[in-house]
């Protein structure tokens, strides 16, 4: 835990989410990512706890909040849209246009079907913006910023659109078991956490399993080099 730690400060904590793991224990139980918080107290009497969501196959930037006064702010610039997202995506195909907005209502499919979404005209309103960052043999590397919170919001819309996400075997054509996996990472995400300090500003490294087909795209590693973790003053 302490590897993936991105930023600290006295209200908050970034970390690196891997891939394949839920942020928290479903009904069923089982093992999640929550369970090793206990490790990111840095002396404070209680874990940090998650500010919001990623997808259990989605990997990169996840916001905790220290303590109840901080989750409560992040809830609130959540809920508000204050909150800046970016995620890259590997997707089949890919749009025409080098960028857009999508604009598509979503919904539940059915509760039996847990988190799924579908298109809906009278859903809740669910808007993205994406940018092609680099094409390669039929493939997009997209950056993709969800303009409102829906779950699931940037895997439909990327498939309703006609370039489903690399790895998806909930909206694409990936095969769950044998399949490759999900190709979205949360990427870089900015917190106005201070009204006397500009927001936050923090970007999670690529992970492994996404590097060959971005480097494809036009990626390049070399390139990418991380800042070094910011520590706002810890716990001050």
């Amino acid at each position: 835990m302490l590897a993936r730690l991105l930023y600290r400060d006295g209200m908050m904590l970034v970390v690196d989410k891997p891939a394949g793991l839920s942020v928290h224990r479903g009904p069923k139980g089982g093992h999640s990512f929550e369970d090793y918080f206990g490790a990111l107290r840095f002396g404070l009497p209680r874990d940090p706890a998650l500010a919001h969501r990623l997808d259990k196959d989605t990997s990169g930037c996840l916001v905790l909040g220290r303590h109840r006064k901080a989750l409560a702010l992040l809830g609130k610039l959540f809920k508000q849209g204050k909150v800046g997202k970016t995620y890259w995506a590997v997707v089949e195909g890919g749009p025409a246009e080098d960028e857009g907005l999508i604009d598509m209502a979503l919904s539940e499919i059915d509760k039996g079907r847990g988190w799924w979404m579908k298109p809906d005209p009278a859903g809740k309103p669910a808007s993205s913006t994406w940018k092609v960052m680099g094409r390669a043999d039929g493939l997009t590397w997209l950056a993709l910023e969800p303009l409102t919170g829906r779950t699931h919001q940037l895997r439909v819309h990327c498939a309703e659109m006609g370039f489903p996400i690399v790895g998806d075997p909930i909206y694409g054509s990936a095969d769950r078991v044998s399949g490759p996996p999900l190709h979205l990472h949360s990427r870089a995400i900015t917190v106005p956490i201070s009204k006397n300090k500009p927001a936050v500003t923090v970007e999670a490294p690529v992970p492994e399993h996404m590097r060959a087909l971005l480097t494809k795209c036009g990626w390049d590693p070399a390139g990418d080099v991380m800042p070094a973790t910011p520590d706002a003053g810890a716990d001050q």
